[in-house]
């Protein structure tokens, strides 16, 4: 399965896409988007359409995970962002994919496990999730990398493979835990 993450924005828009067989995921692409300071408004936004449009033609995902609004405290910022939403929204529909929304505490709590990790705790998860040799740069990047990963964590298919031991090996009966964290580690001397 593939999912293309989308962290919207008006002068960078991140973009990335996980392919997940049930258990490993893998990076199929990232970036940001970069408007031109010069551009006016309309260009940026036509910019992001265009070449996110291109991405999901390449990498032909099987739904789109985009970053929800959240509260924002200047009203002018809240609209660009929104109208960048609008455009990749538009990219996303006119490709047939399925979109799904997330907000940036539901996308780092699923992905960190904590609702307000900053930038960098986000970076290196996704470093970890993906077995990169280095975090995802720019952030936007990894912010969209984490959004489809949210998106992953949250299907219910995901965490009934998940939860299945691979076919040939079996938990240990004797450790009878059912989650990490009831894991003690054993006491030295």
């Amino acid at each position: 399965m593939r999912i293309f993450g989308i962290d919207p924005g008006s002068e960078r828009t991140g973009y990335g896409c996980v392919e997940t067989d049930g258990r490993r995921y893998r990076l199929v692409t990232c970036g940001a988007i970069t408007a031109a300071p010069a551009d006016a408004f309309p260009q940026r936004l036509a910019r992001i359409y265009r070449e996110l449009a291109a991405q999901l033609s390449a990498c032909r995902p099987d739904c789109v995970a985009i970053e929800n609004l959240f509260h924002a405290v200047n009203a002018r910022s809240a609209l660009l962002l929104g109208h960048a939403r609008g455009v990749a929204m538009l990219a996303a529909v006119e490709a047939n994919c399925t979109v799904v929304e997330y907000t940036p505490a539901e996308v780092k709590r699923a992905v960190v496990g904590y609702g307000r990790a900053d930038k960098n705790q986000v970076q290196q998860m996704i470093k970890l999730l993906l077995g990169l040799d280095e975090a995802p740069s720019p952030h936007d990047a990894a912010d969209a990398l984490a959004v489809a990963i949210c998106h992953l964590h949250s299907m219910p298919t995901y965490a009934a493979v998940a939860a299945r031991p691979p076919a040939g090996r079996r938990r240990p009966a004797a450790a009878g835990l059912k989650s990490w964290r009831q894991y003690r580690p054993p006491a030295n001397g």
